[in-house]
């Protein structure tokens, strides 16, 4: 009984977390998403029947993807309400056996959601169910916050529990099962949280000019595959 009292407890703090951080700026979130789905993430959708999105959050990526089967996992009970109805959500810890059969997801995506787990220990659980669920040759694709560039910013959300940078989430994927496609060390801005958003064609620009990355990018992201 007290473990899932302190479950219930954790999920409506996640949801006040959340509602606090972004219900302003949702509308916000879905344009610039649709912009950078479009632009760059689609990239890895293109062929893929089967796609889960890993702490999907209010569904800004996998709401915008096109695949027959998609999925969000994700311990935020509010995350329902704003998920397609297409999605199959399922609400559960990260680090806990997927409902999902061996070899039956073709993306496993995830961004900013790796340095929210509670340890190591639960991050790699969460990657082994990425590699348990992958088909052969399927993606893992690893959005998030690197601290080499972030620094001392990185703790300014009180959730951050995990400190990483592309080179750890590559060992820790390869650890794992995986090889490494690619792993960029600046790729996106920090955060949009609390700026305003900036118009599409600013996004399509700086995708197109990778120099720009290395000046104004904080945000790693990391491709690896199931061999």
């Amino acid at each position: 009984m007290r473990g899932d009292v302190l479950s219930h407890g954790v999920n409506q703090d996640l949801s006040e977390q959340y509602r606090r951080r972004f219900a302003a700026e949702n509308e916000t979130r879905k344009r610039v998403w649709a912009v950078l789905v479009e632009c760059w993430f689609q990239r890895y959708v293109d062929g893929a029947e089967a796609v889960l999105d890993l702490g999907c959050g209010w569904g800004p990526f996998i709401n915008q993807v096109q695949a027959e089967k998609r999925y969000g996992i994700d311990l935020n009970p509010d995350a329902a309400e704003h998920l397609d109805e297409a999605v199959t959500f399922f609400e559960q810890r990260a680090d806990e056996r997927w409902p999902l059969d061996d070899a039956s997801l073709d993306l496993v995506f995830t961004s900013n959601f790796l340095e929210h787990m509670p340890d190591r220990e639960a991050m790699a659980a969460a990657l082994a169910e990425a590699h348990r669920t992958l088909r052969p040759g399927g993606r893992l694709v690893c959005l998030g916050p690197n601290i080499a560039r972030v620094g001392g910013m990185y703790w300014d959300f009180f959730d951050h529990m995990i400190p990483l940078t592309e080179r750890s989430v590559v060992e820790a994927s390869e650890l794992a099962g995986f090889v490494t496609e690619e792993a960029i060390g600046s790729f996106l801005p920090y955060t949009m949280a609390g700026k305003p958003p900036p118009p599409a064609i600013a996004i399509r620009a700086y995708l197109k000019l990778r120099p720009a990355w290395r000046l104004l990018g904080k945000q790693f992201l990391v491709v690896v595959a199931k061999p």
